[in-house]
């Protein structure tokens, strides 16, 4: 007779967040700016503002909580939006272009909640390794640091990532929980991407 957490533990909060957002991930990555055929600096410009918009606000959100992802097993902090800032400061980037109006994030939101957005967050980083891969020599001289991130590349710190998630999101309602952070998260930065139909 099956004990009343074995279906959590049979669940794995990683397939569930995967198949909850992929619809949103698909969408995404046909509408960034950089998923032209032949991307130019002026793309990376859009692109790296579009990001800039979408993570100062939750990077200033998520700072408000102590547990969860930002609790004590908490990954250390990356330089993301420096990196940014420095990405749009190279010579011969386009004039960079105000912010966009933030939206309120809920400042109840449960700890499985965040993590969801942390999946996004975290994960934006496997794509920019991607990108950097195809774009290094086309868009060179400029560094692409944003997309370059660590010299380890991002994979270390997303195995992290994940172990830590699958050890503190084990319920069906936390499993819920961080799908609805996630989505929210997509749904964040569709809001902000150069999509065909926006």
């Amino acid at each position: 007779m099956n004990r009343p957490n074995d279906s959590a533990r049979d669940t794995d909060v990683l397939a569930a967040l995967r198949t909850a957002t992929a619809s949103r991930h698909e969408r995404l990555d046909s509408g960034l700016p950089l998923s032209a055929p032949h991307p130019t600096l002026d793309d990376y410009a859009a692109h790296l503002c579009m990001l800039r918009d979408w993570l100062a606000p939750l990077d200033a959100w998520l700072a408000g909580f102590a547990d969860g992802p930002q609790g004590d097993t908490a990954l250390p902090p990356t330089a993301r939006l420096a990196l940014i800032q420095a990405d749009l400061a190279e010579p011969g980037m386009p004039e960079v272009r105000p912010m966009r109006p933030a939206p309120a994030w809920p400042q109840d939101a449960g700890a499985a909640w965040r993590w969801g957005v942390a999946y996004v967050i975290e994960g934006s980083q496997l794509g920019g390794a991607v990108l950097y891969a195809r774009l290094a020599a086309p868009l060179a001289p400029h560094p692409l640091r944003y997309l370059r991130g660590d010299e380890g590349g991002p994979g270390p710190r997303w195995r992290a990532f994940m172990l830590a998630l699958r050890a503190r999101v084990t319920s069906p309602e936390e499993i819920a929980e961080a799908c609805a952070g996630a989505c929210a998260a997509f749904d964040a930065i569709l809001a902000l991407a150069p999509l065909e139909d926006h």
